[in-house]
């Protein structure tokens, strides 16, 4: 059975005190799915299962973070436009550094 695709957007505004009372009668975790059954008597059901993850080495997330930082820092550079040519050269290098650095990680944690 292929999925319903929804391209129409309500929006509707509500107080502070409307949007708690809303929540509260609402049982689900999404309250477009609750307002379309209670309202529209459609009944929905969730196609995808709620994603798992599994837990991470705080390590490799350490390791993920800083060459991310490396990453970032390099495009603000780039972006800014303040580059000569030894600049370009030693950004070459260190974004080779990054992608032996990644193939590491990527070693460890298959």
């Amino acid at each position: 059975m292929s999925a319903v695709k929804r391209e129409k957007i309500i929006k509707i505004r509500v107080t502070e005190d409307e949007h708690q009372a809303l929540k509260q009668r609402c049982p689900k975790a999404q309250l477009a799915e609750w307002m379309r059954e209670h309202c529209l008597g459609v009944e929905t059901s969730r196609s995808r299962k709620p994603q798992s993850y599994e837990a991470v080495d705080p390590a490799l997330l350490r390791q993920l973070a800083g060459i991310g930082n490396n990453l970032n820092q390099i495009a603000r550079r780039i972006n800014r436009g303040d580059w000569k040519a030894l600049d370009k050269a030693a950004v070459i290098s260190v974004l080779i550094q990054i992608e032996r650095e990644l193939s590491d990680v990527k070693a460890l944690y298959p």
